[in-house]
Order: C-alpha cells, then sequence, then structure tokens
C-alpha cells in the first residue's frame, strides 16, 4: 500500500484531508520532515490561509525546495495549488513556480471569498477525473484564482463571474482550486483516483 505523506505547514484543511485520505482505507503520515517528505509513495500539499504566511512557512522548514523536486504524484489542494505557481496577488508573494502562472485576486466579478457549490466541466482527459460525470459538484473557498497561460495542462474549470481553472495536471503533479476532502463522494472519488496514480 503507498506511503502517503501530508505536508504539515500550518494550513487549516490538514486533518479533514487526514480523514478523508483514512476513509479511502490508507494509512496517512503528516510530516514537516523533507526526508519523511521525500520518502513518500504520494505527497498531499493542503492549504487553507495566507499565501506570504504559508510561504514563509514552507521557507523555514526547507519545503520550498523539496516540493518542486517530487518525482512521485504530488497534489496541491487549494492554497497548496496557488503556492504551486510562480506568483500570487496575496501579499505579493512568490510562489514555487512548478506551474508558470499568477494567482490573482477576484476583485469585482462576484462576492468574496468564492464558498459553496459549483459545478466542474472537464477538459484534457484529467486524470484526477476519471469515472466522474461531466457537471460534478464540488465545494470552493477561496479569494483568488488562476488562469493558466497554457490551456492543455488545465483539467476541470468553474465559473464564478470569471472562468476559473479549478484543475490543472503536469506531469507528476496535480492540483485543485477547490476541497476534494469535503466535496461528498465526488470528492472522495477524486482523491481515490489520485491514490491509485
Amino acid at each position: 500500500m503507498s506511503k502517503i505523506v501530508i505536508i504539515e505547514y500550518g494550513a487549516g484543511n490538514l486533518f479533514s484531508v487526514r480523514v478523508a485520505i483514512e476513509r479511502l482505507g490508507y494509512e496517512v503520515v503528516c510530516s514537516a520532515d523533507p526526508r519523511v517528505v521525500r520518502e513518500a509513495d504520494k505527497v498531499i500539499f493542503p492549504g487553507v490561509g495566507q499565501a506570504a504566511a504559508a510561504m514563509r512557512q514552507l521557507k523555514e522548514s526547507g519545503m520550498d525546495r523539496v516540493i518542486p523536486e517530487l518525482k512521485v504524484p504530488v497534489l496541491g489542494i487549494c492554497l497548496g495549488m496557488q503556492l504551486m505557481c510562480a506568483y500570487s496577488e496575496e501579499g505579493g508573494t512568490e510562489g514555487l513556480g512548478i506551474f508558470p502562472m499568477r494567482v490573482e485576486e477576484f476583485g469585482r466579478c462576484g462576492k468574496v471569498p468564492h464558498m459553496g457549490w459549483n459545478s466542474l466541466h472537464f477538459a484534457h482527459n484529467g486524470k484526477l477525473f476519471q469515472g466522474i460525470e461531466e457537471g460534478a459538484y464540488v465545494y470552493f473557498v477561496h479569494s483568488y484564482y488562476l488562469e493558466a497561460e497554457e490551456e492543455s495542462i488545465v483539467k476541470a474549470s468553474a465559473e464564478y463571474g470569471v472562468h476559473i481553472h479549478a484543475s490543472v495536471e503536469k506531469e507528476n503533479v496535480f492540483a485543485c482550486q477547490f476541497h476534494p476532502e469535503k466535496s461528498g463522494e465526488t470528492g472522495l472519488k477524486i482523491l481515490k483516483n489520485f491514490t491509485e496514480l
């Protein structure tokens, strides 16, 4: 069975992600130790928090260098996804640069934060969404969003006053703006697809 490690860096959704993965029958380790993360078969990079503060935590632990070097499947969730990008408008924060794109504030496009259930629209045959129907609903909580320059990496999108790239995938790295751990059976199926990569 895969050794799944959740990166511990003060993210607010760490416990709920852990519970969701355990519901799927996997043992999970939560760790801020780069050595433990490097030895994982799969890594989850959760996220609820503020971008600049989160990056400070990652730099203090050395995880800012470890995450981009991982060769195993990695899943970024919400802020974890945003921190994988090159830059976030939240606090003028330089990210990890795994995805060469910017994270932008919603501005005047709707009520902020974007919080609640939205349907997904799929493109480019994303591995996380195998067996999930077009239009499936997932749960979002965010005030910033990304719009990928490289359309081929976008696997799911949603609409909230602007076109949100809700999930991207590149090589071994997968990321969701929404919270699969809070998205009922659809979310569990997405997490199961990740654990079975």
